[in-house]
């Protein structure tokens, strides 16, 4: 995946925005974090993700998952956009657009599906 492509597959969410999140160029839904490029390591911040879960991605595909001490305590995971599957970054960010978009915004998407 390049940063175009995870740009657009952010933004193909409704009511997703570009942003600012402690001073980064980020992805918003309502006014919450959504996702991020991380440029240092290019890789994307996908929250939401379980410690539990995170340990079983890192163990299963470690070229792509992986975190920094900064993320150790949060639940959520780092993955490299360069082999990270578009169609997974897709599933990963919808289950964080439900978790965060208003509940008719989330109705309205599955009568829309």
């Amino acid at each position: 995946m390049t940063p175009d492509e995870m740009r657009q597959i952010a933004l193909s969410f409704p009511g997703a925005e570009e942003g600012v999140s402690y001073g980064h160029p980020a992805f918003k839904v309502n006014g919450k974090f959504f996702t991020r490029l991380r440029k240092e390591d290019a890789s994307v911040v996908l929250t939401g993700i379980h410690i539990d879960e995170r340990e079983m991605l890192m163990e299963a595909e470690p070229g792509t998952f992986h975190i920094t001490a900064h993320y150790r305590d949060y639940p959520a995971v780092l993955a490299r956009i360069e082999t990270l599957h578009p169609g997974s970054f897709r599933n990963f960010l919808e289950r964080r657009w439900r978790e965060i978009a208003p509940k008719k915004w989330v109705k309205d998407y599955d009568a829309a599906r």
